[in-house]
């Protein structure tokens, strides 16, 4: 008789916002005796629960949730820190005989997750610098900057984006190397199944719209006035995440709460796009299509792709 063979050390659950990966990943931690660890940036954040639509309690179906409601609003999110974060639950799991369930859809957590990736240290100075230049002479000029120093880098990130100018500036000032010497590959720390869930745009848009109308509805406005008064405002990170911004914009008249939940929507989509983009480039993630999730048969399908990765 053959012998059944251990589950995989790790499964990952990603794809972009509202195609159903919270609840999948408590499905398949039920059925295969695991855990779940968030690989959601923003859900790592105390208090803010509405608008990153992070599960209750009773909605987590009796599974152990970690590394949710670690950061402060004011504490400025870190990859490498999740990374010892996340690596410490793992391992810890697997030793108790665990099977870690990665869900999220922060692409890079997942991949300082899983993936042979190292951070650059970070420089004070350096950093304090070019940001006083972002702010001075604005972003276009740092991304021509960093087009002459790094042209695939500069291809990469947006013109607009100034933190990520900033931060590829100062890798290269700090390691002497192009910042896509230090890009992430695909050599695994933790053998892995990966899981994509992919639902068709026109009915991934739907379920955007959805969510937004359920987070006002359930009080994400209140939400936000109760952590700006625990400086969601000055978080770095925390206050730019979708649907505070927007909310952080109408509390402060800059547009109203209408504008706002119709910008959230508008970014949430923009945003879906970007995460279904970044997780497509890994050819090591196995999606189950539209049509399968729309038959909701998506928990069924996904715990036989995981059984048949540990058979074959």
């Amino acid at each position: 008789m053959r012998r059944q063979a251990p589950p995989p050390r790790v499964i990952t659950v990603v794809g972009p916002t509202a195609a159903g990966k919270s609840d999948l990943g408590v499905f398949l931690a039920q059925r295969l005796g695991g855990e779940v660890v968030n690989a959601d940036s923003m859900q790592l954040y105390r208090g803010m629960d509405i608008g990153t639509a992070k599960l209750t309690p009773a909605e987590r179906g009796g599974i152990p949730h970690h590394l949710l409601d670690v950061w402060d609003v004011t504490d400025t999110a870190s990859v490498a820190e999740y990374q010892r974060l996340a690596r410490a639950e793992i391992d810890r799991l697997l030793a108790a005989g665990r099977v870690p369930v990665l869900v999220g859809g922060s692409g890079l957590y997942v991949k300082g997750a899983i993936d042979a990736l190292e951070f650059p240290g970070t420089d004070p100075e350096v950093r304090a610098r070019l940001e006083e230049e972002l702010a001075r002479n604005g972003s276009g000029a740092l991304h021509a900057r960093l087009a002459e120093a790094d042209p695939q880098a500069a291809r990469a990130i947006l013109a607009g984006n100034g933190r990520r100018i900033v931060r590829a500036l100062e890798v290269i000032e700090i390691t002497g190397k192009p910042f896509t010497a230090n890009l992430p590959g695909d050599e695994a720390v933790y053998d892995a199944v990966q899981i994509g869930v992919d639902v068709e745009r026109p009915e991934l848009d739907a379920r955007i719209t959805a969510r937004v109308d359920r987070m006002w509805e359930a009080g994400l406005v209140d939400e936000v006035r109760h952590l700006e008064t625990l400086g969601l405002r000055e978080g770095r990170t925390a206050s730019r995440a979708l649907g505070y911004q927007q909310v952080l914009a109408a509390l402060a008249g800059e547009c109203t709460e209408q504008e706002a939940r119709a910008e959230t929507v508008r970014a949430t989509k923009r945003f879906a796009r970007r995460q279904d983009s970044w997780f497509r480039r890994d050819a090591r993630v196995r999606w189950l299509s539209g049509a399968e999730a729309r038959r909701r048969e998506l928990p069924g399908l996904a715990l036989a792709l995981v059984e048949r990765a540990v058979t074959a």
